[in-house]
């Protein structure tokens, strides 16, 4: 096992999120394009900025690294965590830009939200992490950074693992079996999102 591999395709912030898995106690992180490191990875952390059709695309453009991650998450079962597009990645389906396939780990669509004249978009900044009564999640209820502009539209509910409200409900979090995938920015979160991805680092689901 190669310990935690953070994936690097060239659209996310690593940096960051690096620097608050370390300060969450990560020693064994690894920042990385190898595909077979990512198979043999103990826990994986994908990152996202920007557009869904774009971090699609950087992802699978890395040959074999969409193959690991299947064989890594989906047949290994090891722990996995999708951070804002990295989310939105788990989806059946994303809408940014035309319709563009995801992963298909949760099933769902990303669509865009809906603005208004007092709902400015895209939704940024510090929002309320409501979890559903009873669910067990990694999250917890507190309160988190965005930014987005599309949203996650999970097709079963028992997917949600926390919600948040920004001119309509929006889906915080999303978790089954062993991935785990939150639309806010853990390592913009301050002690909230460090305290998420302590937990996080020791899920053994």
């Amino acid at each position: 096992m190669t310990g935690t591999v953070l994936i690097d395709y060239g659209a996310g912030n690593l940096r960051s999120v690096a620097n608050a898995l370390q300060a969450a106690g990560a020693r064994d992180l690894t920042i990385s394009d190898a595909p077979e490191l990512v198979a043999r990875a103990t826990r994986i952390i994908l990152p996202g900025v920007g557009a869904f059709a774009h971090c699609m695309a950087s992802l699978s453009a890395i040959a074999g690294m969409r193959d690991a991650l299947k064989q890594a998450v989906r047949a290994r079962g090891a722990p996995f965590l999708g951070i804002c597009v990295g989310m939105q990645l788990l989806a059946d389906v994303g809408e940014e830009h035309g319709e563009q396939p995801g992963l298909g780990w949760v099933p769902g669509r990303v669509r865009a939200m809906a603005g208004g004249a007092d709902i400015r978009i895209p939704h940024m900044g510090w929002n309320q992490i409501k979890v559903p009564d009873a669910r067990a999640t990694l999250v917890e209820d507190g309160e988190a950074y965005f930014l987005h502009s599309y949203h996650f539209c999970a097709d079963h509910p028992a997917d949600v693992a926390a919600m948040s409200v920004h001119g309509q409900p929006i889906v915080a979090a999303v978790q089954r079996d062993n991935i785990l995938g939150v639309q806010f920015h853990p390592e913009k979160s301050q002690a909230y999102g460090i305290a998420l991805l302590e937990r996080f680092l020791t899920w053994n689901p």
